[in-house]
């Protein structure tokens, strides 16, 4: 459909850009995410030695994946799969970059608690794109659908089967 041609790679675009960004400037993006990953220390510092803890690694990852998923998106290819992965994405990003209600300056508070909405708003986007089926029954659907046409079957054979 139309809608979807445009609207996946419109709401992709900020991500691609934003992943590109963070891919540039690590660093920074690294030092802004250190508060989030400080509160959670005791659940990363649980994890396994494989799976990388420091901050501008993680940094990589989600920019890696913002372009990466951003731009199967756009493409319409994995739609479901890339919406999801952006999905858990920007909430970390929104959390570590937009935590308005820790700012005391009025101004600057009241331009994070923007961007936070912002991205709630995208997140919301990423969400209904995530459930979008392309007016292809779901899959909940389909097995829903197989049963019933299974049960009928079996029914079928039992009265059969008693005659």
């Amino acid at each position: 459909m139309l809608i979807r041609r445009l609207a996946r790679p419109m709401l992709s675009a900020i991500f691609i850009f934003g992943g590109i960004n963070t891919l540039r400037d690590s660093q920074n993006h690294a030092k802004a995410a250190e508060p989030l990953l400080d509160k959670a220390r005791p659940a990363v510092e649980a994890l396994p030695a494989q799976v990388p803890t420091d901050a501008e690694t993680l940094v990589r990852i989600d920019g890696a994946v913002k372009v990466g998923a951003g731009a199967l998106l756009a493409l319409g290819k994995f739609p479901r799969l890339s919406s999801l992965l952006l999905a858990g994405s920007i909430v970390p990003t929104t959390l570590a970059a937009h935590s308005y209600w820790e700012i005391e300056d009025p101004q600057e508070r009241a331009a994070q608690q923007i961007h936070f909405l912002k991205n709630t708003g995208l997140l919301g986007g990423l969400m209904l794109a995530a459930v979008d089926t392309g007016g292809k029954p779901s899959v909940g659907y389909q097995a829903k659908s197989k049963a019933k046409k299974a049960k009928k079957k079996a029914d079928k054979k039992t009265a059969k089967a008693k005659r």
